[in-house]
């Protein structure tokens, strides 16, 4: 269906700014689809052409767009959907970022909005930034072939003060505008640095930072944070849960100034953000990394089932400059008001092939256990993981104690679900 066959609502009135007439999901997501349905938002989904066949069946107004084709005629998205009223862009994933702030800045009339929208996207120029603002972050250059990496290991370890025959820290190296971990690799030899492929260039290369690792989800409106959730990694990719145990949850306060610099840093207005921080046991924070759309993870299910409202609502009530102050204090909870931990754990095989899933007794039998969705892969052939994508399935678990929900994550990480 095509955005031009839409019926427009004819009651709707054209001069009544309190709401947009249509918000538009840029990306693909059903439970973003369901949150708009949820708050009778107008709504349409700007995703790729292959999702047009399940939207017209559902009835859901859906306009396809390629996001890697950039050329002359991407000037058309932005005609057709300020021709039915759109005026709030939603990215949903990582490849719609530049996407969305391209259109909000048309709607908006504000063109800064797209290049901060580049910040998010670009790891280096997002390094940048954060160092030019006062932002701890290690040390990072970016890279444009295996040359450039091996130099870049040879100096921060020099600078480590490593003799010769000393094992080499580790240095990190990730696609410049790939998600999350994907193309991510830890160098430690110069004969790993083989692993790269051309494809990955360019780069951005930093050095290892020590601490824990963990994510914040944050929501903002008019420049400000308006509900905080800290996400405590068990392994990163594998398993987390929300909110953070009680160790790094004391650390909040702390936590919230960081979120809110990096906000005044980036001049991020409107919408999520998903930074990733590391804490040391003296409490110095250095900063990761930051997206600008739904996180992995599961963790916006996991924000629902700790505090009990849609984290798919809430980003697109932040995206919304016209919403009002009355519906953001009505909608978000106290951070403290959770009265549980829901956590996940991703399982992907720890083989090629696999005939067959086997959950234990005692898994099923515990009182964290909520649900699962494993599967066993068709023809017993494991498709290669892909940064921490394509999993085959996840436990959701859900208690009171923050520690018996570490305890269970750790122990089902190192259990084989399939022979």
């Amino acid at each position: 269906m095509d955005l031009d066959q839409l019926e427009l609502n004819a009651t709707v009135d054209e001069d009544e700014k309190t709401k947009p007439y249509y918000t538009a999901l840029i990306g693909w997501s059903v439970q973003a689809i369901e949150a708009a349905a949820r708050m009778n938002r107008p709504f349409v989904v700007v995703g790729p052409p292959e999702f047009e066949s399940y939207a017209e069946k559902h009835e859901i107004p859906f306009v396809g767009w390629d996001f890697n084709k950039l050329n002359e005629s991407s000037d058309h998205l932005y005609n057709q959907l300020r021709e039915i009223g759109a005026e709030v862009a939603v990215p949903l994933y990582e490849e719609c970022v530049e996407w969305a702030g391209a259109l909000n800045a048309r709607f908006r009339e504000e063109p800064r909005v797209f290049n901060r929208s580049l910040l998010l996207r670009d790891k280096g120029m997002m390094k940048r930034k954060a160092q030019i603002s006062g932002i701890k972050v290690g040390v990072f250059e970016e890279a444009h072939d295996k040359e450039d990496v091996k130099r870049f290991l040879k100096r921060v370890n020099e600078a480590l003060l490593k003799l010769e025959g000393d094992h080499y820290d580790p240095i990190h190296v990730k696609p410049l505008d790939k998600a999350g971990s994907v193309g991510h690799l830890a160098i430690y030899t110069e004969e790993e640095i083989e692993q790269i492929t051309d494809a990955d260039f360019p780069l951005l290369m930093e050095s290892h930072l020590d601490g824990q690792e963990f994510s914040v989800e944050a929501f903002i409106h008019k420049g400000k944070v308006r509900f905080l959730n800290i996400t405590e990694y068990i392994r990163l990719g594998y398993s987390n849960f929300v909110p953070a145990s009680p160790s790094l949850e004391e650390k909040r306060p702390l936590i919230e100034k960081a979120v809110q610099q990096l906000v005044d840093a980036f001049e991020i207005e409107y919408g999520v953000i998903h930074p990733e921080y590391f804490i040391t046991h003296d409490g110095t924070l250095h900063f990761g990394e930051v997206a600008a759309r739904v996180p992995g993870g599961h963790i916006f299910e996991l924000i629902e089932r700790a505090y009990g409202f849609s984290a798919y609502e809430a980003q697109i009530l932040c995206s919304d400059p016209n919403t009002t102050e009355e519906e953001l204090t009505e909608f978000f909870p106290d951070p403290y008001s959770y009265k549980g931990y829901a956590g996940c754990l991703m399982v992907h095989p720890n083989k090629d092939f696999v005939e067959d899933l086997t959950i234990p007794e005692q898994l099923e039998e515990n009182s964290y256990f909520e649900k699962h969705d494993m599967f066993t892969p068709p023809q017993g052939k494991v498709a290669e993981r892909v940064g921490f994508g394509n999993h085959y399935g996840t436990i959701f678990f859900y208690g009171r104690d923050s520690e018996v929900m570490r305890d269970l994550l750790k122990e089902y990480e190192e259990h084989d679900f399939y022979v």
